[in-house]
């Protein structure tokens, strides 16, 4: 059965769902994407191309409440089903509640485990092995709805950031898993399951703060918080007063005298760091505000130490 489907979501994840629903027969009633900025948004794009109907709407909560207009003009558009692939804007549950067959979310773990809004970043900071995405009808909590679709084995590489975890596996996995969950809906196959809460975990959002490379952590904890940080908000250190942010990290052996933050050796490109028990060698940085670049020939000198 072809169902008319809303779609809300951002960047190039969602845009590949746009056009699996649309090349399996789905009629997409509309597609919410976010407004205008500075790069050309994938999924705006897309909708633009095939001649669907294209909203522009930064949020559709003011005060904690639902914006009636906005609702009025999402049920106009009579849909079956929401199809939520990557979207970073809350929706009321005037909108996620209405269509008949509810509405479908992805997310970047294997839920119950890493609910939250970092999921990818937590799962390499904390040292996670295994991987995986789910599809879950959305309720009232944060990650917590029940599951319709479930793809795990994907196992975290000791080099993986989030970045690579994302692109390298997730990203085709995600969007396989989000059609199948709608063929499921669609042939009225779908048999949602509740999460084991027994089993569940939340992390909140990798700000700054948690970003932070505290040296008195050990070199294994810090490999992963850089890996988990990367590419956003990165783990940062200070130099003179400038913050220093890293990339593209490994996890190098030996253990010297020298204080954890030391800047020891460029070695084949890389930036080796002292830290306890180990030492970070580090492809890329960023000072200040400006752009990443080569850790060798960014201006960071053999001898410093990073605060």
């Amino acid at each position: 059965m072809a169902l008319r489907i809303a779609l809300f979501g951002q960047a190039a994840f969602a845009r590949e769902v746009l056009a699996g629903l649309a090349d399996a027969g789905h009629e997409i009633v509309g597609v919410f994407a976010p407004p205008d900025g500075a790069r050309p948004e994938p999924l705006a794009d897309e909708a633009e191309a095939r001649g669907l109907r294209l909203f522009r709407h930064p949020r559709f909560r003011r005060r904690g409440e639902a914006i009636p207009e906005l609702v009025n003009e999402y049920l106009r558009l009579g849909a079956d089903l929401n199809v939520l692939p990557f979207t970073t804007v809350i929706l009321p549950p005037e909108i996620v509640e209405a269509p008949r067959f509810g509405s479908l979310c992805f997310h970047p773990s294997l839920l119950p485990r890493f609910r939250g809004g970092a999921a990818l970043a937590w799962q390499i900071i904390l040292g996670e092995r295994e991987s995986g995405v789910t599809i879950f009808q959305p309720d009232a909590g944060i990650d917590t709805g029940p599951i319709v679709v479930q793809r795990g084995g994907v196992g975290i590489e000791p080099t993986d950031t989030a970045g690579s975890l994302y692109f390298r596996a997730l990203y085709a996995l995600g969007i396989e898993a989000m059609l199948a969950a709608v063929d499921l809906v669609a042939e009225s196959r779908a048999k949602p399951v509740a999460q084991d809460e027994s089993c569940a975990t939340f992390q909140g959002l990798v700000d700054d703060e948690v970003a932070r490379l505290d040296w008195s952590r050990s070199a294994v904890e810090l490999d992963r918080l850089v890996r988990g940080c990367d590419p956003q908000p990165g783990a940062h250190a200070r130099r003179e007063g400038e913050v220093v942010r890293l990339y593209d990290c490994r996890l190098g052996s030996g253990e010297g005298s020298e204080l954890p933050g030391t800047l020891l050796d460029f070695r084949e490109g890389r930036l080796v760091m002292a830290a306890r028990g180990g030492r970070l060698e580090v492809g890329r940085v960023r000072l200040g505000s400006g752009g990443k670049v080569p850790a060798e020939g960014s201006g960071l000198r053999v001898g410093e130490r990073l605060q």
